[in-house]
């Protein structure tokens, strides 16, 4: 997601915020319409979205908070294509409400992506809003990098290699990676200690090369029915080399990347960010009884 493309995501997200005073009028609490939310999530159909909702509402339930100061029931009237009007039930969130909803879509559409980070961050910045959606890519890349090096530790296993067969595959694939330099002499460049795995270190180009070339390693083990470690260990070297030939063509050495900071820092400001979300959010004001 380029910066022009945040910018976009984040004015439309901006138009549809609303105010509405707090209970003792002595500020304004930021409130979004689900309805409207659900266009800008790129949900079609109210009744997709409003599985979402529920889970968000479970969500909050789970963690022990008031569901009341976040997600507040509401009807409103909406005009039909006839000229007539008719009653619809809509909800009235909070920023912690749309950043749980937003933690409950897919990941995958950009729209999710951006409003994950969007409803996070208090002033929303766009450079810091673009910051922690870099900053959630490479843990989603880490973490598809360590879901593609077990499956193969599996897949190998089955095929009669150990973990120390495994350890070997690996190393000798990132030597292919990084130009003939080892795992060790990757880690030495970086300053990675040794007890520590590379890529926890590395930026997330890197990652999702590693990640490619495991993925490729996965899929011909299994087509090709490839078995013992010598087979496999030529097919990681060769997948390593030909993405290695890739980034090649546009210019990339991966051996000459800078290290980027450690995966175990960013998970633990990702978790320490997502419980302050809530004390930070403004809450609803309690319900008027008639």
């Amino acid at each position: 997601m380029d910066k022009q493309q945040i910018i976009k995501y984040q004015s439309n997200f901006d138009k549809i915020v609303h105010f509405i005073n707090s209970e003792d009028k002595s500020e304004q609490v930021e409130v979004w319409f689900a309805r409207e939310l659900q266009i800008l999530l790129g949900y079609a159909r109210w009744e997709n979205f409003i599985i979402a909702i529920h889970r968000a509402v479970d969500s909050c339930k789970t963690q022990n908070v008031n569901i009341d100061d976040h997600f507040r029931e509401v009807t409103k009237m909406v005009e039909l294509g006839s000229g007539a009007k008719r009653e619809v039930t809509d909800f009235m969130l909070t920023r912690y409400a749309c950043y749980l909803i937003a933690q409950n879509g897919d990941p995958k559409k950009e729209e999710i992506a951006f409003a994950q980070s969007y409803f996070a961050i208090q002033t929303r910045k766009t450079e810091l809003i673009e910051e922690r959606i870099k900053l959630l890519s490479r843990l989603e890349t880490r973490e598809k990098l360590r879901t593609a090096e077990k499956q193969l530790s599996q897949n190998i296993y089955e095929r009669g290699v150990d973990d120390k067969g495994f350890g070997r595959i690996r190393s000798k694939g990132d030597t292919a990676l990084f130009g003939g330099h080892t795992t060790e002499d990757m880690k030495e460049r970086l300053g990675v200690k040794t007890n520590r795995p590379l890529a926890d270190f590395l930026p997330t180009l890197t990652i999702a090369a590693k990640n490619l070339a495991t993925e490729m390693t996965n899929y011909n083990v299994e087509e090709k029915d490839l078995f013992g470690e010598q087979p496999i260990t030529v097919e990681h070297i060769q997948n390593n080399k030909t993405v290695r030939e890739m980034l090649g063509k546009r210019g990339i050495k991966p051996e000459e990347l800078p290290p980027a900071e450690d995966i175990k820092k960013l998970e633990r400001r990702v978790a320490s960010d997502e419980k302050s979300i809530e004390k930070t959010t403004r809450k609803l004001p309690p319900k008027k009884h008639n």
